[in-house]
C-alpha cells in the first residue's frame, strides 16, 4: 500500500482522537513517542522504508491530534464566550443563509401556516413535506479580543429582518449547544451592512426553488443547496427505515451526478476534453463553494480532480490514493472528522473501491482447486455480462456499503436499514435524473417561465422517489431498530473497518477473523448493562397527540399516553413501541393521562407489545371506542389497572413520581375528558419535571388551590393541551415557573396548536420553548443536579432560574 496512505490514516487517527477529547496534551506526547519507539523496533527487521513510515506516521498522528484538541478548546471557549456576551445583553455580528423575518413560532403572535397539508403520521403523502417555521442558520462572530471566534447560530427571528448573505446586528436570549448557539434573535441592519457574496447566491438560489417548486421546495433544498431544515422528522424517519436517508443531503453522489452532466453538455457542445475538464471542475468548485463547503462535497470535488487530472496527464492513480487525497484534504481542519456527512462519505466511497476490488478479483478468479459448489459461483458471476453484471455489482457495492456504514447509521439513526441495497438500487437513477434538472432550474432563473417548466418536469421525479422511500420502509423487517452503546459502536466501527481491509486484501482472512471478534463483542457488550445514570425524559413527535417516556437511571420506563389513532394504525405500533424497543428496558407503567383518542389511541399496541407491569388512568368514562377497547384488552391480558388519586406516590430507581390531580369528586363533576388530566410531578434529585396532559384552566385553577405550592414548583413543565389557549393560564405559569417548557405537537395542524397567546406567556416570562412540531422528538436528562437538552443533534445545558 503507497506511503500516502499510511500517512492519510494517521493524520485521521490523530484528528479523531483529538476532536473526540479522548487524550490530554500530555497523553497524546505520552502515545506518539511510545508509537515512534514501536515504528522503530518493529521496523528494523522489515526495512528502512516502513521504519522510516512508522515514525512519520506516529509524529504526524500527535500533531494532528494535538491541533485537534487546541481547535475543539478553543471553539468551545468561542461558543461560551458569544452566548455569555448575548446574556449580557450585548450584540453580535450574524450573517444567515436565508432570508430572516420574523415568525409565529418566535414572536408568539400572528396566525399559524397552512401552506400546506397537515402533517401525519400515517401513510407519507407523494406530494411532499410542507416547509415549516424553523429557524434560520448562520454564522455569528465576535468583536475585540474574540473577533476570530466564529460559531454556528440557529436563530427564530422574534423582531428585524436580515436579507440572506448580508451582516446584521444579532440580540436575544441564547442558549449554548455543542454546535454553536440557539437564539431568540432580534436583528437590526447597520447603515453599511456587509455582504457575504457566496451566501446571497446560496440565499437567493433558496428563494427560487421556494417559488418555483411549491411543496416539493424542502427536498429540493435538501438535495440542491444542503439546507434540510424544512423536511419534517415524519419524512426523515421514513427514509432513515428505507436506508435512502444519505440522499436528503449534499453527498459525493450529488456532486458527481452535476459534474457528469456537466462533462455530457460540454463534450456535446463539441469542446475538446481538456477544456471540458477545466470548465466543469470550476462549475464544481464554485458550487461547493456556495453549498460552504460541506466536507461530503468537497471530498467529492478532490476525488473528481485527482482522477480527472490524471487522466488529462495520463498518469494512472490508484483508487484507495484518489480516496486518501479525498477524505484527509477537508480533514486539514482536523475537526471535521466529527462531522456525520464526512463520516458517511469516506466510509461509503471506501466501502465501494473496496467491493469493486472484490468483484474485480471474482471475476479474474481461477476456478481450478476449489470445491464444486465454488466453481459453480465462479462460474456463475464470471458470465453475467451487460445490464446483468451491473445490476450484480451495484448490489454487492450496496451490501458492502450498508455494512459498513452501518455503525454510523445505527449510532446516528438507531437502525439499520436491511433493504438499503435494494432500495438504493431504485433510487439512484431516479437521482441521477433529478440532480441536472434541479440544477438546471436554478440556473435558467433569470427566465422564470423556463425555470418553472423544469421544476413541474422533476415533480413526477420527486413524487416516484417519496414512493420508492416509503414502499422500501413498510416491507416488514427492513429495518432493524437498535440501541447501541458507545463500546458497541466502537467494536462495530473496527468490524466494519477489518472488513474494508479484507474484502480489499487478497489476504482476505486474517480481516474477516478480526471483524468477526470485533462483531462479536458489538453484539454482547450492549447486554451487559442497561440505563445511563440519568432520568431522561424523551418527548416522542408522534403528530399531533401526546407521548412521553421516562427512563430511569437504571433502564426502565415509565411511559405516558400512546399518541393517537387513524385508519389501519396507531402511533403506539407505529413510533412509541419501535423505539423503546430499540432503546431496551422493561417497561414499568403505562400512564393514560385522559381517554381522548391522541392520547390513548396508541395504548392498545403499547400493552400487547411491552407489557407494562401497571396501567394508571382518571376513569374518567367517554363514548371513545379507543378507550373501550383499551380496557377490554387490560381484562384479557389481567394488566393491573389503578384509579389515580392525588397523592399517589411511586419510587422507582430513585424517580419519585407524584399524582396531583384528579380526585374523584374533580372527576365526577366534569363533563370534559380534558379537564381529567392526570397531572404528574416527577423529580429526580434537585430537578422536577410536570406533566400535564391536557388539563385546561379550570384543572390548573384546581390545581394551583389545592396543592401545595413547593409541589407545584418545576424545572420543566409540559405545556397542557398541545399549546391550546385554553391552558398555560398565568395563574399557572406563575405558581410553576419553569425553566423550559415542551410542546407535543403536530406540524401545520389544523387546531391552531400551539395558540399565539399562549407563545406569547411564555416569551413575556421569558421561558424558552421546546416543539415537536418544529423540532421532532426532544429529549431531556439530568443527573439530579444539572438539567441538559438534546434536539436534533444538538446537546446543550439548560441554564438556572
Amino acid at each position: 500500500m503507497p506511503p500516502l496512505i499510511h500517512l492519510v490514516t494517521a493524520w485521521l487517527v490523530g484528528a479523531c482522537f483529538g476532536a473526540t477529547g479522548l487524550l490530554s496534551g500530555s497523553s497524546i506526547a505520552a502515545i506518539a513517542c511510545g508509537a515512534a519507539g514501536a515504528g522503530l523496533v518493529i521496523g528494523w527487521s522489515r526495512g528502512v522504508d516502513r521504519r522510516a513510515t512508522a515514525v512519520v506516521c506516529a509524529i504526524v498522528a500527535a500533531a494532528v491530534a494535538w491541533q485537534a484538541r487546541a481547535l475543539s478548546d478553543q471553539q468551545r471557549t468561542c461558543r461560551a464566550a458569544l452566548g455569555a456576551a448575548l446574556a449580557r445583553g450585548d450584540t453580535l455580528h450574524a450573517v444567515f443563509d436565508d432570508e430572516a423575518r420574523p415568525t409565529a413560532s418566535a414572536r408568539g403572535v400572528g396566525p399559524m401556516r397552512s401552506d400546506g397539508p397537515m402533517r401525519s403520521d400515517g401513510p407519507m403523502r407523494s406530494d411532499g413535506p410542507v416547509r415549516s417555521d424553523g429557524p434560520v442558520r448562520g454564522v455569528a462572530a465576535g468583536s475585540g479580543r474574540f473577533a476570530r471566534c466564529r460559531v454556528p447560530v440557529s436563530a427564530r427571528v422574534v423582531s428585524g429582518h436580515a436579507r440572506a448573505g448580508y451582516w446584521v446586528a444579532l440580540s436575544g436570549r441564547t442558549q449554548i449547544t455543542t454546535r454553536g448557539l440557539r437564539v431568540d434573535a432580534h436583528l437590526e441592519t447597520p447603515p453599511t451592512a456587509r455582504r457575504d457574496a457566496l451566501r446571497a447566491v446560496r440565499g437567493r438560489a433558496g428563494a427560487v426553488i421556494d417559488r418555483d417548486f411549491g411543496v416539493n421546495a424542502p427536498m429540493v433544498r435538501a438535495l440542491l443547496i444542503a439546507d434540510q431544515d424544512g423536511i419534517a422528522p415524519s419524512v426523515r424517519e421514513v427514509f432513515a427505515d428505507a436506508g435512502l436517508v444519505h440522499m436528503l443531503s449534499i453527498s459525493g453522489l450529488h456532486v458527481a451526478i452535476i459534474a457528469g452532466a456537466l462533462l455530457i453538455v460540454l463534450r456535446a457542445l463539441r469542446l475538446s476534453r481538456t477544456i471540458a475538464f477545466a470548465v466543469a471542475m470550476l462549475v464544481v468548485v464554485f458550487y461547493v463553494a456556495m453549498l460552504g463547503a460541506p466536507p461530503p462535497a468537497v471530498r467529492s470535488a478532490v476525488m473528481l480532480g485527482v482522477v480527472g487530472l490524471s487522466e488529462r496527464l495520463q498518469r494512472p492513480t490508484h483508487p484507495w490514493t484518489a480516496l486518501a487525497l479525498g477524505a484527509v484534504i477537508p480533514a486539514l481542519q482536523p475537526l471535521v472528522v466529527l462531522d456525520l456527512g464526512w463520516q458517511l462519505s469516506v466510509s461509503g466511497m471506501a466501502a465501494l473501491v473496496a467491493a469493486r476490488a472484490l468483484l474485480r478479483r471474482v471475476r479474474l478468479a481461477e476456478r481450478r482447486g476449489h470445491r464444486r459448489a465454488v466453481r459453480r459461483a465462479l462460474a456463475w458471476v464470471q458470465g453475467l455480462r451487460g445490464w446483468q453484471y451491473a445490476l450484480a455489482r451495484e448490489l454487492v457495492t450496496g451490501t458492502v456499503a450498508t455494512i459498513v456504514t452501518a455503525p454510523l447509521i445505527a449510532w446516528t439513526f438507531g437502525r439499520i436499514s436491511v433493504i438499503a441495497p435494494v432500495s438504493n438500487v431504485v433510487a439512484s437513477p431516479l437521482v441521477a435524473f433529478i440532480q441536472p434538472a434541479l440544477f438546471l432550474s436554478v440556473i435558467t432563473s433569470p427566465w422564470p417561465s423556463l425555470s418553472k417548466l423544469i421544476a413541474d418536469a422533476t415533480a413526477p421525479a420527486l413524487a416516484a422517489l417519496h414512493i420508492v422511500a416509503d414502499s422500501a420502509a413498510r416491507i416488514p423487517y427492513a429495518t432493524l431498530h437498535i440501541a447501541p452503546t458507545a463500546a458497541g459502536a466502537i467494536c462495530a466501527g473496527i468490524a466494519s473497518a477489518a472488513g474494508v481491509r479484507a474484502t480489499a486484501s487478497r489476504l482476505w482472512l486474517p480481516g474477516f477473523v478480526v471483524a468477526a471478534a470485533a462483531l462479536t463483542c458489538a453484539i454482547w457488550l450492549p447486554l451487559l448493562g442497561r440505563g445511563t445514570g440519568q432520568l431522561e425524559m424523551h418527548v416522542l413527535d408522534v403528530g399531533q397527540g401526546d407521548a412521553i417516556a421516562l427512563r430511569t437511571p437504571r433502564g426502565r420506563w415509565l411511559l405516558i399516553d400512546a399518541g393517537r389513532r387513524w385508519d389501519g394504525g396507531d402511533a403506539g405500533r407505529r413510533t412509541v413501541v419501535p423505539y423503546i424497543r430499540r432503546l431496551g428496558g422493561p417497561v414499568s407503567a403505562l400512564v393514560v393521562t385522559h381517554a381522548h383518542d391522541d392520547h390513548i389511541g396508541g395504548a392498545a399496541s403499547v400493552i400487547q407489545a411491552l407489557s407494562p407491569q401497571v396501567v394508571w388512568e382518571p376513569a374518567f368514562v367517554t363514548p371513545s371506542a379507543t378507550y373501550r377497547a383499551t380496557l377490554e384488552l387490560l381484562g384479557r391480558t389481567a394488566v393491573p389497572w389503578h384509579r389515580v388519586q392525588p397523592g399517589d406516590r411511586w419510587v422507582l430507581d430513585g424517580v419519585e413520581i407524584r399524582v396531583l390531580a384528579p380526585d374523584s369528586i374533580w372527576t365526577a363533576h366534569q363533563n370534559d375528558a380534558n379537564e381529567t388530566s392526570v397531572v404528574l410531578r416527577v423529580r429526580y434529585g434537585e430537578i422536577v419535571f410536570l406533566l400535564t396532559g391536557d388539563a385546561e384552566r379550570a384543572e390548573e385553577e384546581w390545581i394551583v388551590a389545592n396543592t401545595d405550592s413547593a409541589l407545584l414548583r418545576a424545572d420543566v413543565l409540559k405545556v397542557g393541551h398541545h399549546g391550546s389557549k385554553t391552558s398555560s393560564s398565568e395563574l399557572f405559569l406563575d405558581a410553576v415557573r419553569p425553566r423550559l417548557g415542551v410542546v407535543s405537537v403536530g406540524a401545520n395542524n389544523s387546531y391552531g396548536h400551539p395558540s399565539p397567546s399562549t407563545l406569547g406567556t411564555f416569551a413575556d416570562r421569558a421561558i424558552p420553548l421546546l416543539r415537536t412540531d418544529l423540532e421532532g422528538t426532544l429529549v431531556l436528562s439530568t443527573d439530579g443536579r444539572q438539567l441538559s437538552a438534546r434536539v436534533g443533534g444538538e446537546r446543550w445545558v439548560v441554564p438556572p432560574r
